[in-house]
């Protein structure tokens, strides 16, 4: 069995860009030694990314209404993964595009899959938005499959909003090491 480690929209415009926010930064490091550590797992640890993608009709969304601030278009730079993580993504990492905060993708991989995996580790940004969203599609998915937070890795521009949503994670279930 293998540990999973899911690395959330770690991508410059959550970092340095349009979303960003004090502290993003300081994440790089202990995000980029967890995606070495589940490397240096070899067959039994593995990587994936999330990456939070919009068009240029993204403001007609749902989301754009409620949060009217372009960012992570496609293919642009604030897409892409931040500093060093870009980095560290390996070849045989896989790569969730989402249009929303959850990945509907990924929560289906992760039900096909759920035989595979002994835990789960989620790290990376927005911890009340993305982080969480994530965290429940895969809890809906593989129930019995143990879900990790290291809040040391994971981040969000609200500190009350980034306490809360660690402590609903632990209502769930969810091992949150503080």
């Amino acid at each position: 069995m293998k540990k999973l480690l899911i690395v959330v929209d770690y991508q410059n415009d959550f970092v340095s860009g349009s979303l960003g926010f004090d502290g993003a930064e300081k994440l790089e490091g202990p995000i980029g030694d967890k995606i070495k550590e589940y490397h240096e797992l070899c067959e039994n640890g593995q990587v994936i990314f999330t990456m939070d993608t919009h068009d240029r009709h993204y403001m007609d969304t749902q989301e754009g209404k409620h949060l009217p601030v372009e960012h992570c278009l496609d293919g642009e730079d604030g897409w892409q993964l931040y500093g060093k993580i870009a980095e560290l993504k390996g070849e045989e990492d896989l790569v969730f595009s989402k249009p929303t905060f959850g990945s509907y993708e990924l929560c289906e991989y992760l039900r096909k899959h759920s035989e595979d995996y002994e835990s789960i580790e989620f790290v990376g940004v927005v911890t009340n938005i993305c982080v969480i969203s994530n965290i429940v599609l895969a809890k809906a998915a593989i129930p019995n499959v143990p879900l990790i937070v290291d809040a040391s890795c994971v981040g969000s521009n609200d500190q009350h909003l980034q306490e809360a949503a660690l402590d609903v994670m632990e209502s769930i279930h969810v091992e949150v090491k503080r």
